[in-house]
């Protein structure tokens, strides 16, 4: 039951980085790929019916949190306040800036909100990489598992750290490019003609950089993250993980080549899920490990609520994802195609 809850806990964030993913990617490649305020609006009219349903995930990643593994939830939440308050307020920006954009017809208001909403997108992908690289690093934790990091201390990795440092850092800018790519290929899947062809050509020019950085990541997790490596060895078929990542990436590439191709997308999906999959596996059983001794990080074990409120819990988490899942799956095949400039909104 707790592995169990363990890989829905991992499936709810893989589907939020791939889902708001590309809508982060949207608003970083905003400012690059479309030339004129009809472009920039035909952007925004690729993820007008998707932006906020996709927050969905973010919420039901934290109700897990809340009831499957509380402890997790109070030492994360406490010990990163200070980066989710960041978060919330620039997602708050990212709504303001779609839904204000086009409240007042000036030539100083159109780019104002289009430089909020690619900045505030730009610097959610490199928080959220962030988080993540904190996950992996681990934190001071100790007996009382009461935490709080500030912003960043000598940026080392062991010891009294903070929430940036040159791993964290990295993987952040590892995010910043996957989801810049991966939101270009989805504008160039939503989009006909010029803007389709000029985000075709962004990803496929990204494409390089996603792979280094992908490396440079891949190389330093062992040695920050000890555990890693051992899981690995000691688990031989995970390395299919990060092998279908790889898959992924190499289909983005190879696909990114034709305008609007649909699977050059859901390749840059495979390698978002499965870079985040690997990730999950090489950390299990723990879900917050501890820089300072692994004897007092958290597990999937000494985390979790009780057996019965697991249970309890899987019994109304699953008709609740059914009802979510038949939203998504109505809400994307209702607005599958080709977006128009034509008619009211964004």
């Amino acid at each position: 039951m707790h592995t169990l809850w363990f890989c829905l806990l991992t499936l709810m964030i893989i589907v939020y980085a791939i889902l708001d993913g590309f809508d982060f990617g949207a608003g970083i490649s905003l400012l690059i790929v479309a030339h004129t305020q009809q472009e920039r609006r035909m952007v925004l009219r690729t993820i007008g019916p998707f932006w906020d349903g996709n927050e969905v995930w973010l919420i039901a990643g934290g109700g897990v949190l809340f009831f499957a593994f509380p402890k997790l939830y109070a030492a994360s939440f406490g010990g990163l306040y200070l980066p989710l308050m960041m978060v919330l307020w620039l997602l708050i920006l990212r709504g303001i800036a779609i839904e204000f954009r086009n409240h007042v017809n000036s030539l100083v208001w159109f780019p104002f909100w289009d430089a909020v909403f690619a900045g505030a997108s730009a610097l959610l992908a490199v928080l959220f990489g962030a988080a993540v690289g904190n996950v992996i690093r681990g934190v001071p934790l100790t007996n009382s598992e009461a935490i709080t990091l500030p912003l960043w201390t000598d940026f080392g990795v062991r010891g009294s750290v903070g929430i940036f440092d040159w791993f964290t850092l990295a993987v952040g800018v590892a995010s910043f490019l996957a989801l810049a790519m991966h939101g270009a290929l989805w504008v160039s899947l939503k989009t006909e003609g010029e803007l389709s062809t000029r985000a075709a050509r962004f990803a496929n020019r990204i494409w390089w950089l996603v792979l280094a950085s992908a490396v440079v990541v891949g190389a330093l997790v062992p040695f920050v993250q000890p555990h890693v490596a051992e899981r690995f060895n000691q688990v031989p078929w995970g390395f299919a993980f990060p092998a279908l990542a790889l898959l992924g990436l190499c289909g983005a590439k190879l696909w990114s080549r034709a305008p609007g191709n649909l699977k050059a997308f859901l390749s840059s999906s495979l390698y978002v899920g499965f870079m985040l999959a690997s990730a999950a596996f090489g950390l299990y059983p723990y879900v917050f490990p501890s820089n300072v001794d692994p004897a007092l990080g958290l597990t999937i074990y000494n985390s979790a609520t009780s057996a019965y409120g697991l249970r309890l819990g899987l019994m109304w988490f699953i008709p609740g994802m059914v009802l979510v899942a038949a939203y998504f799956t109505f809400v994307y095949s209702h607005f599958r195609g080709k977006v128009a400039i034509d008619g009211e909104g964004y």
